[in-house]
């Protein structure tokens, strides 16, 4: 063994962990096609979801998915999405954003490339130095940006007719993921409009993190849970919330968990004969309701002596999960539901492919990025877009949004062509 080679086994004993860990990502090869084949795709989907709405394309980029620091580029700078600070900027040329890649690619005014990439281990900055007279271009050591070292699974669902999309879709789901001020890590609808999660959301959220092996990033925040309720709409009750946070225990722990008797006992409020009755956005809705608390029950193992009520409920098609022959038909959601609420069509579509019906009526917008919204929301926080754009504010326009990207997600993953990917 020569000297060298001596000398790097040595450093490979005395520090070990550091020749574990992943190196940095290399620059991406070739961002215009990358950026082909995932319009290409999207395109493709147009085709089978003809609904469609347009969106302000405001050609940005949310980094930092999971437990990391958010982050947005737009218009040469790499902002910190929760206090507004500039953590980068640059001199832009031109700019391409592939979202499937998770990558910002710039030429700057000075002849230098800058990518922006987010991989399994963080966020990274990648330069070149332009070229001189004398001096050959050069490619400086990547940088990982501040707070982002985190492990992650990222699938490329590389076999499913929309691999790229669900890449997107994913990273939607996976941004708004986010630590509280308690510092658990908790699945929010928006990271910029929404202090609380709602547990309607994480339930949706949760299902795709288990599929793609990240379920461990709320492990924590679902342990903690005592209340059975979200309290999102002035406090009120949702009677849905019950089986939603029996389900959000199941995906962590058992029957055993603090807040699974504290449900059970909040049952009777809602109690009518054989279903449960109350709340759910404001309205009722106890075909939806005790279909959720039957499946959270089940979910855990637990006894279930409640039946799904004979009658029409709008929201009954919004479960999906099981149960799906207990629904009396009826009118579709209206336009105006589907452009500011898209995620209870989508949710619908996947009801309807389970029973072997599929529609395609779920929501698609006429931008890249990002593919999920919400619009005119009770409970929101709106001036939280501004670091994003002041005009979503007045248009009260969230995006992306977890809940949206979720039921997209499970839809397109359900409906078509599937690959295998790790699971944890």
């Amino acid at each position: 063994m020569n000297h060298f080679l001596l000398f790097v086994f040595s450093l490979m004993l005395v520090f070990p962990s550091a020749w574990a860990q992943s190196p940095p990502p290399a620059p991406y090869p070739n961002p215009e096609a990358a950026l082909q084949l995932y319009e290409s795709t999207l395109s493709r989907l147009h085709q089978d979801y003809k609904n469609q709405r347009p969106l302000p394309d405001l050609k940005f980029f949310l980094f930092g998915m999971g437990n990391r620091t958010k982050y947005i580029y737009r218009n040469g700078r790499l902002i910190n999405a929760l206090t507004d600070n500039i953590e980068e900027q640059w001199h832009v040329a031109s700019e391409i954003i592939v979202p499937s890649e998770y990558l910002v690619h710039l030429k700057l005014e000075n002849g230098g490339l800058v990518q922006i990439r987010e991989d399994e281990t963080g966020v990274w900055i990648l330069q070149t130095n332009p070229a001189r007279k004398k001096t050959p271009a050069r490619t400086l050591r990547p940088r990982r940006v501040r707070d982002t070292k985190s492990t992650l699974t990222l699938p490329r669902f590389a076999e499913h007719t929309f691999g790229p999309v669900l890449r997107v879709l994913h990273h939607e789901v996976l941004i708004n993921v986010s630590s509280g001020t308690d510092e658990l890590i908790r699945p929010v609808p928006n990271i910029l409009t929404y202090i609380k999660p709602r547990y309607r959301d994480a339930a949706s959220m949760a299902m795709v993190l288990r599929e793609t092996g990240n379920l461990e990033l709320i492990r924590n925040w679902i342990l903690a849970l005592r209340d059975p309720f979200d309290r999102h709409n002035h406090g009120i009750n949702d009677a849905d919330n019950l089986g939603q946070v029996l389900f959000l225990v199941s995906l962590v722990s058992d029957q055993n968990h603090p807040v699974v008797q504290m449900a059970r006992d909040s049952i009777s409020r809602f109690q009518k004969d054989t279903y449960i009755l109350g709340k759910t956005n404001g309205s009722e809705h106890p075909v939806y309701q005790t279909k959720w608390l039957k499946y959270g029950l089940k979910s855990l193992g637990l006894p279930d002596p409640y039946i799904i009520p004979k009658q029409y409920d709008s929201f009954s098609t919004v479960f999906w999960q099981d149960y799906t022959d207990a629904n009396i038909p009826g009118q579709p959601f209206d336009a105006k539901t589907s452009q500011n609420y898209p995620y209870l069509v989508w949710a619908q579509d996947h009801f309807y492919t389970r029973t072997g019906s599929p529609q395609n009526h779920g929501m698609l917008g006429n931008i890249d990025y990002p593919l999920s919204w919400e619009q005119n929301a009770s409970g929101v926080h709106y001036p939280g877009l501004t670091v994003l754009d002041k005009d979503l504010v007045k248009q009260k326009l969230t995006f992306p949004h977890g809940w949206h990207a979720a039921e997209m997600f499970l839809q397109l993953q359900e409906a078509m062509p599937m690959a295998t990917y790790p699971k944890k």
